[in-house]
Parts: C-alpha cells; sequence; structure tokens
C-alpha cells in the first residue's frame, strides 16, 4: 500500500470522524438511553412494551395516529397533485409566483399556523360566524377538538410537502410525449391517464412517503385542534412524561414509533428509489 493511497485514506477519515462524532453524541446515543430507560423503568424487563397489547388506550393511540396520517395523505396528494400540475402547465411569468405561495407557509411558524386554524374553527370562530350570519346554521358548529379539525390543520400544514416532490418529478417529464398521444389520437383524458400520470408516480410515491412519515410523529396541530380528545401518539407520550412522570411508558411508546416509521420506510423502499427522492430532488 503506497503512502499516498493512506495518506488520502487517513485525509478521509478526518474528514468523516468530526460528522460521525456529530451523530453517535446527538442521535445514537440519544437512542440508545431511550432504549435503555424503555426497558429498566421503572423496573427492568419487557412490561412496558407488554403494555402495546394489554393497554386499550395506546391501542386507540396508534390507531388514530395511522388513521390520521393516512387520510392526511391522501388529501395532500389529491391536492397536491392538483396544484402541482397547474404550476407544470403555468405560463413562464406565473410559475415563479405560484412556487412562492407554496413556499410562503414554511416562512410561517407551524404554531401561528395552527392558532390560525382556532380562529377560523372555533365555536365563535369565522366559519361560524359566517355560516349563523347567512342562517345556514342555528347553533355553532363542533368544527375542532374532534379528527376533523385536526385533518383540516394537518392537510393544510402538511400540503407543501407533497407538492415539492411532484412539482419536481413534473419538471422532468418532456412535454412531447403527451403531446405524440394526442397527435396519434388520444383523448385529453387519455393522453393523460396513460402517458402523463404514469410518469409522475415516482413524485407521488415520494409525497406519500414524506407527508405520511411526517405526519406520524407530528404534535402541535394535533395538540392544538384536537383539545385531548384527538390523542395521537406523539400528544400520549407527552402526557406519559410529563403529567404522570411515567418515562418508562413514554419511552416504550417512543421506540415503538420509531420502529414503525422504519418499518413504514422500509416497505416504501421496495416502490420508491429513495435516494433518489430525498436527496437528488431534495
Amino acid at each position: 500500500m503506497t503512502p499516498g493511497l493512506l495518506t488520502d485514506r487517513h485525509r478521509y477519515w478526518l474528514l468523516i470522524l468530526p460528522a460521525l462524532a456529530v451523530m453517535i453524541i446527538f442521535y445514537i446515543w440519544p437512542l440508545v438511553n431511550i432504549l435503555g430507560i424503555s426497558v429498566t423503568e421503572p423496573e427492568p424487563g419487557l412490561g412496558n412494551y407488554a403494555l402495546l397489547a394489554e393497554s386499550r388506550p395506546i391501542q386507540t393511540s396508534f390507531i388514530i395516529t395511522f388513521r390520521v396520517a393516512a387520510i392526511t395523505t391522501v388529501f395532500c396528494l389529491v391536492l397536491g397533485y392538483i396544484v402541482s400540475y397547474a404550476i407544470y402547465n403555468a405560463s413562464k411569468r406565473g410559475v415563479g409566483l405560484m412556487v412562492a405561495l407554496v413556499l410562503l407557509p414554511f416562512w410561517i411558524s407551524v404554531l401561528i399556523r395552527s392558532f390560525s386554524w382556532i380562529v377560523l374553527l372555533g365555536r365563535s370562530g369565522l366559519v361560524n360566524d359566517a355560516l349563523m350570519g347567512m342562517g345556514l346554521i342555528d347553533r355553532p358548529l363542533r368544527l375542532m377538538h374532534n379528527e376533523f379539525g385536526v385533518l383540516i390543520a394537518m392537510v393544510h400544514v402538511m400540503l407543501p410537502f407533497a407538492v415539492l416532490p411532484i412539482m419536481a418529478n413534473m419538471k422532468g417529464i418532456d412535454r412531447s410525449f403527451v403531446n405524440a398521444a394526442r397527435g396519434l389520437g388520444a383523448s385529453e383524458w387519455t393522453a393523460f391517464w396513460q402517458v402523463y400520470f404514469p410518469q409522475t408516480k415516482p413524485g407521488v410515491l415520494s409525497a406519500a412517503l414524506l407527508v405520511f412519515v411526517l405526519s406520524l410523529g407530528f404534535y402541535i396541530t394535533p395538540a392544538l385542534l384536537g383539545g385531548g380528545r384527538v390523542l395521537m401518539i406523539s400528544e400520549y407520550i407527552t402526557y406519559q412524561i410529563q403529567e404522570f412522570l411515567k418515562w418508562g411508558t413514554g419511552t416504550m411508546l417512543s421506540v415503538t414509533l420509531l420502529v414503525a416509521t422504519g418499518v413504514v420506510i422500509l416497505a416504501a423502499a421496495r416502490f420508491v428509489n429513495l435516494r433518489r427522492a430525498f436527496l437528488e430532488r431534495g
């Protein structure tokens, strides 16, 4: 082995060791500690994990979490595809404005956006006041502190995460394929469904994975709009640790959610090129 090769190898390790040390100290070690607490508090063993099969509230919380995440993903994909397709077909002057509107929510705190929905959906909110003012309802509708309000706010928060991957995928599609299909006699719908849409599937799958995984661990919006009645797993963890001081149960739920997220990502890897989805288009 030549000295030059050794030098290059040493330089390589000198470059990655700081990043590796940061990962170990700030990410891997805390996860190891969380795993350790989950099997040692309040007593050593797997008693905390047995609650997954025994505790109905925990099971209900997981069901709510996955249901809300799945419904949020479906609505975000439908709306995100429509928005992305509109941007794809917009004029050059309109594209910049539309992309800016998609990116605008990233410049506003999630907390502020969630409180805005409280102002809109509350019993004395703008929506109820408008409906009562038009004589459509006699008393305020219950638009929040339930899954309906949580879903509306979640879709609003997560929609940009669906638009960006789909839009990035559409930018790489050659318009000539659709034009050729139309020239050969295909209807507009046939050209879209059989020629254009299949080329956008990688972007749709990437958006679905991104939105679903982020929704699984979301906390602020479900906590504010759910009002404690739509208890997703992240809020349930907070209650266990802060209110009941059950560190073992809380860390067990954290580990379980992490494992469930990992399983979802591994399953999605069979259909989505994760490197291409999150690195090349990121």
